[in-house]
């Protein structure tokens, strides 16, 4: 489709990047997000701003009409409860409001997490891997996938799952965290944000992996203390202190999720997403983490 009419619901860090995206190669975007403020930052980054609640079926029925759909919208961290509201609740009534209307969109992708993989104790994942999700909430987000296909396929639209792996990007380095520690041990699995919207991007408009699931990571996965070990030395700081799972685990102060996300380790393979035909912008850290690094060096040598 040459010009394609696409709606963002949620859109926040990944779908403001989307958008810019999607703008830059000359579709007409939308951006949906329920607050003055997350309007502003969508208009400030180039696209129409449409203020709504996703939960309130009002503001669905009213929303712009689409040739792709994308739901990338956030529950904000809260409970698994509010993460139901959004992710099973709120895309379901998205999806049979659009797939009622007389032009309905020809697709929908819907961004999901690697946390639905629960733990796999350091090996290999990718889209045969069977979901073993470890809270409420991932249990959720495993529901969730479910709905964005099969509820979909129902309407006569097209789902397509993408499922992103630990994002990082402007504003989300965290680089004083791992430069300073203490650093606990397992895997990284991490895609830029402009990776994560680009995939989207490469998805709609080369009108791949319709009704399929795509992992969407970078090349490397990585220990976290040779991740924070290379940061260090890249910054020219010291290593930062180290803590096995065991000594993370003895903090009585932590909840049952916290407990279960240390607990969970896994490495995510993008052989998929490389098969068909996208090419990373940041294939791994060391290419993502270069501007943060230099412009942490050039701010100590001033």
């Amino acid at each position: 489709m040459d010009r394609a009419r696409v709606v963002i619901l949620g859109c926040g860090y990944i779908g403001i990047e989307l958008g810019r995206q999607l703008t830059a190669a000359g579709h007409d975007v939308v951006g949906v997000r329920r607050s003055d403020e997350g309007a502003a930052a969508i208009e400030d980054a180039g696209f129409t701003a449409h203020r709504a609640d996703l939960t309130d079926p009002d503001d669905i029925a009213g929303l712009p009409d689409a040739d792709w759909l994308v739901f990338a919208a956030s529950s904000g961290g809260r409970d698994a409860e509010a993460a139901r509201e959004i992710y099973v609740t709120a895309l379901a009534d998205a999806i049979d409001e659009y797939g009622s209307r007389a032009d309905p969109p020809d697709r929908l992708v819907y961004t999901s997490s690697t946390g639905v993989y629960g733990d796999h104790d350091g090996e290999w994942v990718d889209e045969s891997t069977p979901l073993e999700p470890t809270t409420d909430k991932t249990r959720v987000l495993a529901e969730a996938e479910r709905v964005a296909r099969q509820r979909s396929a129902e309407q006569g639209i097209d789902g397509t799952v993408a499922r992103f792996s630990g994002l990082y990007g402007p504003d989300r380095y965290r680089l004083e965290r791992y430069i300073k520690g203490p650093v606990t041990e397992g895997y990284l699995n991490m895609v830029h944000r402009a990776d994560a919207a680009g995939a989207v991007v490469y998805l709609l408009t080369a009108d791949r992996a319709r009704d399929e699931v795509v992992l969407v990571t970078d090349d490397e996965p990585v220990d976290k203390w040779t991740f924070a070990d290379w940061l260090a030395d890249e910054c020219g700081v010291d290593s930062p202190p180290k803590r096995t799972k065991q000594q993370r685990l003895t903090d009585e102060g932590l909840s049952e999720a916290a407990r279960r996300r240390i607990a969970t380790s896994k490495r995510c393979s993008n052989e998929k997403l490389r098969e068909l035909g996208y090419s990373l912008e940041y294939p791994t850290f060391r290419a993502g983490y270069r501007d943060v690094i230099d412009a942490y060096r050039n701010r100590d040598a001033e």
